[in-house]
């Protein structure tokens, strides 16, 4: 974990309008995905607020086009909404062909939690599948246009919910080991804050810089597959509005004083601490920032997908 840990003037109780306060994203093009509901929502109106060009990546199209509209209309801005489903790699890849130009801000925002052991059509738990290897998928193929771009950002969601589940790379899918709902989420979101590790130490050569955030507890649809015995067993967290669950991604995505500062995994619109005992409900673990973690995940990645194009 980097030592000059960063902090910013923002906390647990910023919402993302506050985050991006004065900052100019005029001539910016970013991407949102899973943009059609809770904090991706949030996320796309704030940086369409400051002036960007913004795309939904959503699986849902049409209620993207409704989502594109009610910002549309409290931004003055023009949104635009693409499919994306980021359990089937087809989709993934239908997107990144459509793309074209720059891409100055990738936000990979959409995910599956606490769902009833799925697979996709490539035999890949869903968790795993759409949480870290279709944002993997999308953001490889999407790295010439950020690139291209120049000063990009990639911002990556985790949660507080891999402190319990470092990735076992011998059984990522479940094959050998019982299902277990909660911990698959833990593990695909370990993933994903290796995945900002990785990238970031591969990209920031092309000017690229990627970040992992944890938004924080926050009422939305991805809770939908929890039960009230899950919610009884939750830890006691401070609940968030959705304006507040997308301060830390927007953080990472604009705020200007973070220009070239990545590898890094954020909460409540700063760089956490280390996770411990003492901080049940905080920090990062450990097993989420190691280098040697994050570059195996990345061959396994691309091990994987290589895999299911050749099947």
């Amino acid at each position: 974990m980097p030592s000059d840990r960063v902090t910013t003037p923002f906390n647990a109780r910023s919402t993302a309008e506050d985050v991006v306060g004065g900052v100019d994203l005029t001539g910016r093009r970013a991407v949102v995905t899973g943009a059609s509901s809770g904090i991706g929502v949030e996320t796309a109106r704030a940086l369409a607020s400051a002036g960007a060009e913004v795309t939904l990546a959503v699986r849902d199209v049409e209620a993207g086009e409704r989502t594109a509209a009610d910002i549309q209309g409290t931004t003055g801005q023009l949104v635009r909404v693409a499919p994306l489903d980021l359990s089937d790699q087809r989709s993934v890849a239908a997107f990144v062909t459509a793309w074209e130009g720059p891409l100055h801000i990738l936000v990979n925002n959409a995910g599956v939690s606490a769902t009833p052991e799925m697979r996709t059509a490539e035999g890949w738990e869903l968790q795993f599948a759409t949480n870290h290897l279709g944002h993997f998928a999308l953001t490889t193929g999407l790295h010439r246009a950020l690139a291209a771009a120049g000063r990009a950002r990639v911002v990556s969601l985790s949660s507080i919910a891999h402190v319990q589940a470092p990735i076992v790379f011998e059984d990522i899918n479940f094959h050998e080991r019982p299902y277990d709902r909660l911990l698959a989420y833990g593990e695909s979101k370990t993933a994903t804050a290796l995945f900002a590790v990785e990238a970031n130490r591969r990209w920031a050569g092309d000017g690229i810089t990627v970040n992992a955030a944890n938004p924080g507890a926050v009422t939305t649809n991805l809770g939908r597959h929890l039960t009230e015995e899950d919610y009884a067993n939750l830890p006691a967290y401070d609940f968030k509005t959705r304006e507040q669950g997308a301060a830390t991604s927007v953080l990472l995505a604009a705020w200007p004083q973070l220009e070239g500062v990545g590898g890094r995994y954020f909460e409540d619109c700063n760089q956490a601490g280390r996770h411990t005992p003492e901080t049940p409900l905080s920090g990062v673990a450990d097993h989420a920032m190691d280098p040697a973690a994050a570059e195996r995940l990345w061959q396994v990645s691309l091990d994987m997908l290589a895999d299911a194009q050749r099947a």
